[in-house]
């Protein structure tokens, strides 16, 4: 046996603590609690909980909850999932200043998110599915993008998108 990190399940995974962008620190450093791999949540808590780390400036770990909503829910909402992860891996990457990489990803989540109802949602008839201000975050995604591209130095907590539809406006049904 080598002596790579192994999780409950035997599968390689590094016990290294992370920051909040999600890069591995030293053995022994404080880092920040990673979320727990594999939880199903409903759509709602998946919105929640990846809009409270956004806000704490940790898009990687809020990347973890969609991923957990993309590869646990139905197959026709995976696109929509899909796409939000990417968005926050965007953001994450820009954030510890990889330009190219952020930029792409930032692009490439918010195309899939402009896709038709049925991709980006898995909503009949398209709309805001579960509340999500799909139109603002493709949006936000592409003036990122362009804004990272020039260069700027992007601040993950600053920078954090809003998920559900601006303050002061009802979510939609």
């Amino acid at each position: 046996m080598n002596g790579r990190d192994r999780d409950t399940e035997g599968r390689a995974r590094s016990a290294r603590p992370r920051d909040g962008l999600g890069r591995p620190l030293a053995y022994g450093e404080a880092g920040v609690e990673r979320q727990p791999e594999g939880v199903l949540r409903t759509p709602a808590e998946t919105v929640e909980q990846a809009q409270r780390l956004l806000d704490a400036g940790m898009p990687f770990h809020a990347h973890e909850v969609f991923e957990d909503a993309w590869k646990s829910g139905p197959a026709a909402e995976a696109a929509l999932w899909r796409a939000l992860a990417q968005l926050a891996v965007g953001l994450t990457h820009a954030a510890r200043g990889n330009a190219v990489g952020g930029a792409r990803l930032l692009r490439r989540g918010a195309t899939a998110l402009a896709g038709d109802g049925d991709a980006a949602g898995g909503t009949a008839g398209g709309g805001a599915p579960y509340g999500i201000d799909v139109p603002g975050l493709v949006r936000w995604a592409r003036e990122l993008a362009g804004r990272v591209e020039a260069g700027a130095a992007v601040d993950a907590a600053a920078e954090a998108p809003r998920l559900g539809p601006p303050p002061g406006r009802p979510k939609p049904l």
